[in-house]
């Protein structure tokens, strides 16, 4: 379970091993772990309450540079997403929970599923997205029992079959389970499985059906998540500054799209990209600031849908959010350490104050 209590805000940023974004071409070795340390230690000063480490095929192991990152911080948690079905669930297990003692209790696991068969067969995964989705299930269902279990345990799964499973080491506490996806199949894991279930920056409206359908799978096993929602802060001083900003992000994603010899964005298999370009195809602009283009010019790939303003102005937008129930922001820019080191200085003090003038609790700030 998660160890906030149920009202409590989390602030969530990303962990790029260099520095590299849809607008700004990787160069070097893949990990600069100078950029690495200072991008986390700018997440820390900034207050932050976790830091994400992603997982995709070709990318530097996540569960390392966590550990990398626990070394070059005090306090800051560690978000580390995983993708089930490639290490033995007993092994990720004591994994996970081998460094959560080592940096205190520091550590939560997403647990990803992979919603891209090409992706997937990069690491020789070929199953159905449905049968992945099932996998994931009997994953959790064992780190949980490794966990937790004080004597060893039997588990027979169509995946995993588990005889005598043990772990000597314990996690300091429960290790928080992140998940997303909104497909039929991995709506009934998060109903069994999520802590915080994950959207992406979708409008108002996905946002609110989407909440109600999560909330409808999780009750029948007696379990009420917490809600995270993913989106990329697009800030400037002035409103028209922000928008203009915006703007020529985009131009850059398109230049450095062309520049590959990218052509248009492949459909995308999995259920979260196709909601948002759904989003897309409505208008680029939504709700009060929610910017749908960069979406539209990557195919939905991730996380990729902005909110643009005044510090000011994106809080409030946050805020709507908060009202329909998300008490989890994952939020990252497109330059990944100046946009952290301004979301610490402006865009997460001015939401908390926010919060706390209309809530009138002073917890809140």
């Amino acid at each position: 379970m998660s160890h906030l209590p149920p009202d409590a805000v989390e602030f969530i940023g990303f962990a790029a091993p260099r520095y590299v974004s849809e607008s700004h071409a990787p160069t070097g070795n893949p990990i600069d772990r100078d950029y690495l340390r200072l991008l986390a230690q700018a997440h820390e000063w900034g207050g932050f309450d976790r830091i994400l480490v992603a997982f995709y095929a070709t990318a530097p192991d996540a569960l390392l540079l966590a550990a990398e990152i626990g070394a070059a911080t005090e306090r800051l948690g560690l978000m580390i997403a995983h993708r089930t079905g490639f290490t033995a669930p007993t092994v990720a297990a004591r994994q996970f929970a081998t460094l959560d003692r080592l940096t205190g209790g520091r550590v939560a696991i997403h647990a990803i599923s992979g919603g891209d068969d090409r992706e997937l067969a990069q690491d020789g995964d070929h199953l159905s997205k449905d049968e992945r989705y099932a996998r994931t299930a009997e994953f959790l269902d064992i780190a949980r029992l490794s966990w937790t279990a004080e004597a060893p345990f039997d588990y027979a799964g169509r995946y995993y079959r588990v005889a005598g499973g043990f772990s000597e080491v314990k996690p300091v506490r429960a290790i928080p389970v992140y998940f997303g996806g909104a497909s039929p199949a991995a709506l009934d894991v998060a109903g069994r499985h999520a802590d915080t279930y994950a959207l992406w920056g979708e409008t108002h409206a996905q946002v609110r059906e989407l909440i109600g359908r999560v909330r409808a799978a999780a009750a029948p096993h007696g379990r009420d998540p917490r809600f995270s929602l993913s989106v990329r802060p697009i800030l400037a001083e002035t409103e028209e500054r922000a928008w203009a900003r915006a703007e020529a992000i985009l131009a850059r994603t398109r230049a450095l799209r062309a520049a590959k010899g990218l052509g248009p964005a492949a459909s995308p298999e999995n259920e979260g990209s196709r909601r948002l370009l759904a989003a897309a195809a409505t208008g680029t602009r939504l709700d009060k600031r929610l910017y749908t283009a960069i979406a539209a010019e990557t195919g939905a790939a991730g996380n990729s849908t902005a909110l643009v303003g005044t510090p000011e102005q994106v809080a409030d937008a946050l805020l709507d959010y908060h009202a329909l129930g998300v008490r989890t922001f994952l939020i990252r820019g497109f330059d990944p350490l100046e946009d952290a080191i301004q979301y610490g200085r402006t865009l997460l003090p001015a939401f908390r104050d926010l919060l706390a003038r209309r809530t009138g609790t002073a917890e809140a700030a």
